[in-house]
């Protein structure tokens, strides 16, 4: 979706710039929480209760918030040595095969991670120090990978209609 005019890419702007200020909210606290463990922890002889815990709960957010935006992007990491030598259709093609390869794999990640919610749900998960639920958390990350798979998706038939 690099092309963004009309309001379909307003709403792309949109939502790139919401992703973007989640991931930044939760970097800042990540980083606020890191320097006020270590300060607590050297300084005082008194970490942050649960620093640990909190910090692992907001990068998995982090990155699972981050996904989307970078399927809207098409930022995964790709290596086109061999690619470029192909031809300009074959190199297309091999791109939405690509795509839809990838949207399968985010897709499978989704349902898989929607089935460890189940069981972390299934036994009351919490973390060890806050107590703090981590069904939640694995749900939420599910349904953020259903959206990178869906947007993904999106992507190759988009790429598609813009070549025809």
């Amino acid at each position: 979706m690099t092309n963004t005019t009309g309001a379909a890419g307003g709403a792309t702007r949109w939502l790139r710039g919401a992703i973007a200020a989640i991931c930044a909210v939760l970097l800042l606290a990540m980083m606020a929480l890191t320097v006020a463990d270590v300060l607590g922890r050297y300084l005082m002889n008194a970490p942050v209760p649960g620093a640990t815990e909190l910090t692992e709960l907001m990068l998995a957010a982090v990155i699972f918030v981050g996904l989307p935006a970078a399927s809207l992007d098409g930022d995964h990491v790709h290596v086109d040595v061999l690619t470029i030598r192909l031809r300009r259709l074959a190199r297309r093609v091999l791109a939405g095969v690509v795509g839809l390869v990838s949207a399968g794999i985010l897709g499978l990640v989704a349902l898989r991670l929607w089935k460890i919610g189940d069981q972390i749900a299934g036994y009351n998960g919490i973390t060890p120090t806050l107590k703090l639920p981590v069904a939640p958390v694995a749900y939420g990350v599910a349904v953020l990978a259903a959206v990178a798979a869906a947007i993904t998706v999106l992507r190759v038939f988009e790429r598609a209609d813009a070549h025809v």
